[in-house]
């Protein structure tokens, strides 16, 4: 079965109603907004929060370099800044 479909308001519903639909969107409903019956936009909800595991859930996933803090490669950072190294 595919998804339910996306509820539909036309542009003066759209007006009058701004505040229930953007409820709606919060909780994870997209809206569609039709102008003479024609779909022109869709209102979805955007994600607000990264979910991470906790404290050193990336361990093991990134990598440094050995010289990731010598003294050259602050001066080639700084150099590309344009700040005195």
């Amino acid at each position: 079965m595919g998804e339910p479909a996306a509820a539909q308001f036309n542009i003066h519903e759209a007006k009058t109603q701004l505040s229930r639909i953007i409820d709606r969107v919060e909780h994870g409903e997209e809206v569609i907004i039709s102008r003479a019956g024609r779909p022109v936009a869709k209102v979805v909800p955007l994600p607000t929060s990264v979910r991470r595991a906790g404290r050193g859930s990336l361990a093991g996933r990134i990598h440094r370099a050995d010289d990731w803090d010598s003294a050259e490669t602050n001066e080639d950072i700084a150099r590309d800044f344009g700040l005195p190294s």
